[in-house]
């Protein structure tokens, strides 16, 4: 099921599954911005990641002795989620756990997410409670995609020399980085640039980055605060995920511990934290 909601600018897609952004539109120039979902290219659209980023070393972890299995991006973006309040233009749905996510996270969690059409875009913001009584070890990512086209780019808020870690073919992170070729702030959308996956960013001074084209006029300024950026998409696909990480992928040195993984927070028992991220539209 998908829910909408609509301002005098703007039209909201989210669906049931996943709580997932399908959609926003312009109702002013009639442009979508969110990616389609086209499973021939990627079936994604704008995934919520939770309590992992990425994959784990053997899709495994461990805690307090005992070891999980967990699959990549965490367990929420497959699962359903309930809308709990709904205005003419917001949403906000809520997932907490289950029997079956207590197997695989033995956590007691509650996820908020509100979507709330802004006069000139969308503000996204997640909640994370650990309704717990011990404390609660979790990451959290945000991965909408954006439509665009090859020849496209992004502009950072600030000029930058960014290296890229990479991922290998298990979605493990590698211990080498490389240069990242940039044109001042821009960063060029080319039909290779994602030949070798993710670039998974963290030196940065950016609060901000810009989609923009030489093709027309309309800017999407995606803004953040996260310690680590992925820009992705499958290679010469018409769109780019900009995502904001709280976390990381796991590298190939093994952990004895969950609480030991890198970029990993912490929660104490009836703690909460908000996450947010929010888009500019300029037509």
């Amino acid at each position: 099921m998908i829910y909408t909601a609509e301002s005098n600018n703007f039209s909201l897609g989210v669906k049931e599954m996943g709580a997932e952004l399908t959609s926003f539109k312009s109702k002013l120039t009639g442009t979508e911005y969110i990616w389609s979902g086209n499973t021939d290219i990627w079936y994604g659209q704008s995934p919520i990641l939770f309590p992992i980023i990425g994959r784990l070393l053997d899709d495994k972890y461990r805690l307090d002795g005992k070891e999980y299995t967990m699959p990549k991006h965490g367990i929420v973006r497959k699962k359903p989620f309930k809308l709990v309040d709904r205005t003419d233009s917001s949403l906000t749905f809520i997932q907490t756990d289950d029997d079956e996510s207590y197997e695989m996270y033995p956590y007691h969690f509650e996820l908020l997410v509100k979507f709330e059409i802004t006069d000139n875009g969308l503000s996204v913001t997640h909640k994370v409670t650990n309704k717990s009584n011990v404390v609660m070890y979790y990451s959290f990512g945000a991965h909408p995609g954006f439509n665009c086209a090859i020849g496209d780019y992004l502009e950072f808020s600030d000029d930058e020399t960014l290296l890229t870690e990479r991922i290998d073919h298990e979605s493990i992170l590698i211990e080498e980085k490389f240069p990242v070729e940039t044109d001042g702030k821009k960063l060029i959308i080319t039909k290779d640039i994602f030949n070798d996956d993710a670039l998974i960013l963290s030196d940065y001074k950016s609060k901000s980055i810009s989609l923009k084209s030489d093709m027309h006029n309309r800017v999407v300024k995606f803004n953040f605060d996260s310690p680590v950026l992925g820009i992705w998409a499958k290679p010469n696909a018409p769109y780019v995920c900009i995502e904001p990480w709280w976390g990381i992928n796991d590298n190939h040195d093994k952990k004895s511990d969950i609480s030991q993984k890198r970029g990993i927070m912490s929660l104490g028992a009836d703690e909460s934290k908000t996450f947010t991220w929010n888009i500019e539209i300029c037509e």
